[in-house]
């Protein structure tokens, strides 16, 4: 499949904000189940200094300073990905085993997957979510089992609601709660496996939604998405990782893009920064995403787009200024078989 995303963060600050310096995961990876064909990023005003580069999980990140005063800043990311099915994971191997691997031992040799046991901002340590894993995690259960039957307790335990948390709701009220959105359950996920020893990780990326029956596709209606996975050292391909969405009940497919991996929401947020100024701000994102044959589609409601206003850390906007592009696009390659 064959899909373009586009992705516009706008902010509008008042008062101008003088300084900015921002950083972005906004460039889709090449994978064994995806390969990124084409991307560009287009900033506005244009930012004094633009780099890129990879970081400690391998995604990529573009840093940006604007050292001018400005009310407004946008940032639209543009990609066009071929996706294919991922291969059905198979395993047998019983969690306790996994567990066991990553427990500490003294000459050990050092698994990557080890960094991913441990809390993080997003996801720390509670008994909580340990009891709420264990009824997924019986005596020699294989992980896999494990990990299905827990992504299907939170689809059917939670509910979705979108005005239920905020980005900063920590993972452990949303499960006292009971609803969230799918940040908030790929947080509760994660956070629930490493409560059983098991390195997890967050990924986030977008989802191909369809509108329904006999109606246009809406520009700009998309929403980035996150879901969870897990480490099964056995799994050959995805480096031993697999994925579970536990919003939807069901493996990701090649409906899926994957964007960025880290240890939580912190670790690959779209976009974020620090800024000199702009005591309050007006924020607007919106994300298409579109298969390449796509059906007749709809602009009509850009004008009624959602914006919401708080104090200002960094993130996007509007502006009619000039505007600097970064664009990059692949070597021929064949997906490996």
């Amino acid at each position: 499949m064959r899909l373009e995303i586009t992705h516009e963060t706008s902010y509008t600050y008042h008062p101008a904000v003088e300084t900015a310096q921002h950083v972005a995961h906004l460039r889709p990876p090449s994978s064994a189940h995806q390969q990124l064909l084409s991307h560009t990023l287009e900033i506005s005003p244009t930012p004094s200094q633009l780099t890129q580069s990879l970081d400690v999980y391998g995604n990529l990140c573009s840093f940006f300073s604007l050292q001018a005063a400005h009310e407004r800043l946008c940032v639209i990311a543009r990609s066009v990905v071929n996706t294919r099915e991922p291969a059905w994971a198979q395993s047998g191997t019983p969690w306790e085993q996994v567990r066991e691997r990553f427990r500490y031992q003294a000459g050990g040799r050092f698994n990557p997957a080890s960094e991913f046991v441990f809390a993080s901002p997003y996801v720390p340590r509670h008994d909580d979510f340990a009891a709420y894993a264990r009824p997924s995690f019986a005596p020699g259960v294989p992980l896999l089992v494990a990990a299905q039957d827990l992504m299907e307790r939170i689809y059917t335990d939670f509910t979705y609601s979108s005005e239920s948390t905020e980005v900063n709701t920590p993972a452990v009220e949303a499960l006292a709660l009971r609803k969230g959105v799918c940040q908030d359950f790929a947080h509760i996920m994660v956070a629930c496996f490493r409560a059983m020893g098991l390195p997890a990780r967050y990924v986030s990326g977008y989802l191909l939604t369809h509108p329904a029956p006999g109606q246009p596709r809406l520009i700009g209606s998309d929403a980035s998405h996150a879901w969870a996975s897990v480490y099964v050292p056995d799994i050959v391909g995805d480096q031993g990782w697999c994925d579970f969405d536990p919003t939807n009940n069901r493996m990701p497919g090649e409906d899926y893009v994957t964007l960025a991996t880290g240890r939580d929401y912190s670790d690959v947020s779209p976009m974020r920064g620090v800024i000199h100024g702009g005591a309050s701000h007006t924020l607007r994102v919106a994300v298409t995403v579109m298969p390449l044959e796509a059906a007749p589609i709809s602009y009509a409601h850009l004008t009624q787009r959602q914006s919401q206003t708080g104090p200002g850390q960094a993130d996007g906007g509007v502006s009619q200024s000039q505007s600097q592009s970064s664009n990059w696009l692949p070597a021929p390659t064949q997906w490996q078989s």
